[in-house]
């Protein structure tokens, strides 16, 4: 089930769907990282968004 936008905030800000572009941009944004570095650390350690920050140092 695609997820529904007009319900943000909570449980979405606690991970990173890199199957959805705007997460993609606005994660990469936030971490100051890449595209690719972004989905190398969700491959590298799943999609919580502190593990993501903790694997690239950015905590």
């Amino acid at each position: 089930m695609a997820d529904d936008k007009t319900k943000v905030g909570g449980q979405d800000r606690a991970r990173i769907n890199i199957n959805e572009d705007y997460e993609v941009r606005d994660g990469c944004k936030s971490l100051g990282v890449t595209e690719d570095e972004l989905r190398r650390a969700v491959a590298a350690v799943g999609d919580r968004a502190d593990k993501v920050r903790e694997h690239l140092g950015k905590t």
